[in-house]
């Protein structure tokens, strides 16, 4: 059984804490808000994420960009909210992150408590959740586009 301080580590180096925002019209506000938890690693080490899948027993491991013959990544991904709220959250809440990924671990649980709470019923509630979730993971660098509401 892998060393759950192990994960932990690991995680830091090779994790985040995402929430994926769409424009969805069959949503009431219009915007699809997905809280994920991803680990990647390139093709020859993908073993770690089915032990670490294996570890937490939810989420799944895939490849990361099927269509680019140029990247050899996998990713572990865990995007069920209640997998994330009783498995995921409690685990890191307990095996505490060491780098800067702990302040956004921090924002990402506040993100999952407001969807639990279906603050994203409402105009402001969306804002709200857009507002945490664009401050993540060093301001959103790596987003392709911001969506506002």
């Amino acid at each position: 059984m892998i060393n759950p301080n192990y994960i932990t580590g690991f995680v830091d180096g090779e994790g985040s804490f995402h929430i994926a925002i769409y424009k969805d019209k069959n949503t009431k506000q219009g915007i699809k808000i997905i809280p994920e938890f991803h680990i990647s690693q390139r093709d020859n080490s993908k073993s770690i994420l089915y032990e670490i899948k294996d570890y937490f027993s939810c989420g799944y491991v895939k490849e990361n960009h099927p269509t680019n013959l140029r990247d050899r990544t996998y990713v572990y991904v865990v995007r069920n909210r209640d997998d994330l709220l009783k498995i995921i959250i409690p685990f890191f809440k307990k095996y505490k992150l060491q780098t800067n990924k702990a302040e956004d671990f921090s924002k990402f649980v506040k993100v999952v408590n407001l969807l639990s709470q279906n603050i994203h019923s409402t105009k402001q509630g969306v804002r709200k959740i857009l507002n945490v979730s664009y401050s993540m993971n060093r301001g959103g660098i790596y987003r392709r586009k911001k969506i506002t509401i």
